[in-house]
């Protein structure tokens, strides 16, 4: 029936803040990169972390403004396990208060060591492995464990550390790599377990940091840390094997800092680089290296932080002057004191919550010109080049947004097939959508091609009738398609493609 509104609108009061930073007096960056090993063989030795280091440190000094002596540096035969523990907790612990910058980078050899306290499902403690690792019979000896990591990072709240872990920790190598496991493979990130035997089940996970997975979602929310891993559990990180050796650096690192330091990540071309955005230009990057080598079956980084910082700035927008303080504010939720920016412009935002470019994979169209006025009826239709489950939002500058599918109407909530267009409202509808409100709004489309349960985040009870905060809802969404596809025995990132359509109210 004619009359029902497509969208309800609500204005979100803005922060008057201008673009300036606070002073970062006491932020610190502990860098530790191991690339040589005091009693492991050559062969297990690797080439990028001297080179990784030197790109992080002008990441760290650049784009991000640290000063350059509130950065220490851990190389190689500093980097003892001792030195490791007590640089952590002497100069980011001590040497930080709550509303600092606390960045922990790690770059070397990943493993995985018996578990000694029962908290590990799999039996096995993930672990960094510093200058002075030894192997001792049937187990590594003298590593910095995830158990450690985390009671590090606990005496860090209210801090906005950053965690950045460029290594990997699987339990296994995969096929393609397992009659090379116990000899080590050139280029990769992980020590097998002495006298490992190749397998081809994958057993385990990860590295675990209990502050920032998905399995402790309310740590989580708690914590100000953004963590980020150059693989998913069970996948190997690399060294670039393509470069000379004495060029080579981490495939994660290269792309991680390239992301941070020009435009190349700037998927939507706002001027402001989000997380979620560098979390897809990171994993495009890794994807395409993986596809270049034959032992590379798959390659997914991983970001865990809140979902409220999806859209936020992984670094300060470069624009200064009033233009800048016109397009960005201060992003919302952000308790630590530290200038993260958002897009005051919430269907400009769209792009940096979501991070992927609109590919054209999934198409969005109405049956009128896209500039309407109040009141016209109109029709909407989706179509994906692949199969999956519809979620389509609508969005508006204000920051309001409507759940349209899935609802409470629809007789049918099936999967979406390839390349056949879906038309909403349907006969069964039984009323029309009318354009309402007045200026720039958007239609977004996620099909979703994994068998993912996303109830929780967009339940079609609330569609159509419930007005949503739209930043909110399409974070919380889409955090929870980065997390990883456990259901194949190849462990990869969630399929899931987006369509975006703008359109104007009079």
């Amino acid at each position: 029936m004619s009359g029902d509104v497509l969208a309800w609108r609500f204005l979100l009061p803005l922060m008057g803040l201008g673009l300036c930073s606070p002073v970062l007096a006491a932020d610190r960056a502990l860098l530790i990169g191991v690339g040589n090993y005091q009693s492991l063989p050559p062969k297990l030795f690797l080439h990028g972390p001297k080179n990784d280091l030197v790109a992080m440190e002008g990441l760290l000094t650049g784009r991000l403004g640290f000063d350059r002596s509130a950065i220490r540096v851990l190389k190689d035969e500093q980097a003892t396990r001792t030195a490791i523990l007590s640089s952590i907790e002497e100069w980011l612990v001590a040497g930080t208060q709550p509303g600092d910058r606390a960045y922990l980078y790690y770059s070397g050899q990943g493993l995985q060591v018996t578990d000694q306290d029962g908290d590990e499902d799999d039996g096995m403690d993930e672990a960094l492995a510093p200058f002075d690792l030894a192997a001792k019979a049937k187990d590594w000896v003298g590593a910095v464990t995830d158990d450690e990591l985390d009671a590090i990072l606990e005496r860090l709240k209210g801090r906005a550390v950053t965690l950045v872990i460029d290594a990997c920790h699987s339990g296994t190598i995969s096929r393609s790599l397992s009659d090379e496991v116990s000899a080590g493979i050139d280029g990769a990130r992980f020590l097998p377990r002495p006298e490992a035997k190749p397998v081809e089940q994958a057993l385990t996970r990860g590295l675990r940091i209990d502050l920032g997975v998905i399995d402790k979602p309310s740590r989580a929310n708690e914590s100000g840390i953004v963590a980020w891993r150059a693989s998913a559990p069970y996948q190997v990180a690399w060294d670039d094997v393509r470069l000379p050796v004495e060029s080579r650096h981490g495939v994660f690192t290269a792309a991680y800092v390239a992301g941070q330091t020009g435009a190349a990540a700037d998927a939507n071309a706002n001027g402001l680089t989000s997380n979620a955005e560098l979390f897809e230009y990171v994993t495009a990057q890794s994807a395409t290296y993986c596809a270049s080598q034959e032992k590379c079956d798959t390659l997914d980084p991983q970001l865990e932080t809140k979902a409220q910082n999806l859209g936020a700035s992984a670094v300060i927008p470069a624009q200064a002057g009033a233009e800048a303080k016109a397009r960005y504010e201060p992003a919302i939720g952000d308790n630590t004191g530290q200038a993260s920016y958002q897009d005051a412009n919430a269907v400009d935002a769209i792009g940096d919550i979501v991070g992927k470019m609109d590919a054209g994979d999934v198409t969005i169209s109405i049956d009128r010109p896209t500039s309407m006025k109040t009141g016209d009826v109109f029709k909407l239709t989706v179509a994906s080049k692949v199969a999956g489950s519809l979620i389509l939002l609508d969005v508006n500058t204000a920051g309001a947004a409507t759940q349209i599918f899935p609802n409470e109407f629809a007789q049918k909530i099936t999967p979406l097939s390839a390349n056949v267009p879906l038309t909403l409202p349907d006969e069964y509808y039984g009323f029309d959508f009318e354009a309402s409100g007045k200026g720039e709004s958007a239609f977004v489309a996620l099909v979703v091609s994994d068998a993912v349960d996303l109830a929780d985040v967009a339940p079609k009870t609330r569609g159509l009738k419930v007005e949503l905060n739209a930043r909110e809802t399409l974070s919380e969404i889409v955090s929870r398609l980065q997390k990883i596809w456990t259901d194949d025995l190849d462990k990869r990132g969630i399929r899931w493609s987006v369509g975006t359509l703008r359109y104007h109210v009079e």
